[in-house]
């Protein structure tokens, strides 16, 4: 065998291996991130448009299953309130327990603990009627939630007369929202009104990484499984008809 045939051969062999490796580490990757995802984010469809223009009502929202107590100002939440109809709902948490809220001041805007919270967020006609209600302090151990259309959603505000002056307990919390799956319009805005009180705001969850890993398994498998056929092809092409060789003596 010749030198070209045997180093041709071995070419073969070691893109043969890599592009194996490679749909492999792919399907890790792919069906890893698609595990990982399913435990670690639910889907859910917001029924209203009580956060719009944020989420709109309709609309699949993708939330961080978490625990009640990991909760910060800001946070878009799935939860549930049996005085609320025990029911999963979509509201964002202004304040936590201890906190003292109030809405709103001469600019319209509330107020947490006395400070004035900038929400880029909310709709224009939100902004300008406010959704006025008296300083409330609430409870350890409970948020209080309110609907980013706040001229048409029943959260909090609308609960002052019940238990927990509106507050939701921390436990009826199932899941944080990162981001809109359906329209696929990204992740939410960063509640960064909040960030300057006392605990910050959350940090955004593994979404990011998880469909990184879904992507760049994908393309690992389609890459290596597209490898045998163009090796095949780009082969045929390399390889030429030997030249014919004529008898001695034949002109």
């Amino acid at each position: 065998m010749s030198r070209a045939g045997s180093t041709d051969q071995g070419g073969s062999r070691l893109g043969s291996t890599l592009s194996g490796i490679a749909v492999a580490l792919g399907c890790v990757l792919f069906l890893g991130g698609f595990a990982w995802g399913a435990l670690v984010y639910q889907p859910y469809t917001v029924p209203t448009n009580s956060m719009a223009p944020t989420i709109q009502g309709g609309q699949r929202v993708l939330a961080q299953r978490i625990d009640g107590d990991e909760v910060k100002r800001g946070d878009v939440v799935v939860f549930k309130e049996k005085d609320w109809g025990d029911m999963p709902m979509v509201k964002r948490v202004v304040a936590v327990g201890g906190d003292k809220i109030a809405c709103c001041d001469a600019k319209g805007r509330m107020t947490v603990n006395g400070k004035p919270i900038e929400e880029p967020y909310l709709p224009t006609s939100a902004r300008d009627a406010g959704t006025n209600f008296p300083p409330t302090t609430v409870p350890k151990g409970r948020i209080f939630l309110l609907g980013d259309d706040r001229s048409i959603s029943l959260d909090s505000s609308a609960h002052l007369e019940d238990a927990g002056n509106g507050a939701v307990p921390l436990s009826g919390v199932d899941a944080r929202v990162e981001a809109i799956a359906w329209p696929m319009e990204g992740l939410l805005p960063e509640p960064g009104g909040f960030k300057d009180l006392p605990g910050g705001i959350s940090e955004p969850g593994p979404l990011r990484l998880l469909l990184t890993a879904v992507i760049g398994g994908a393309v690992l498998v389609m890459g290596g499984a597209a490898y045998a056929p163009i090796a095949k092809r780009t082969g045929r092409r390399g390889k030429r008809p030997a030249a014919r060789r004529e008898p001695a003596g034949v002109r």
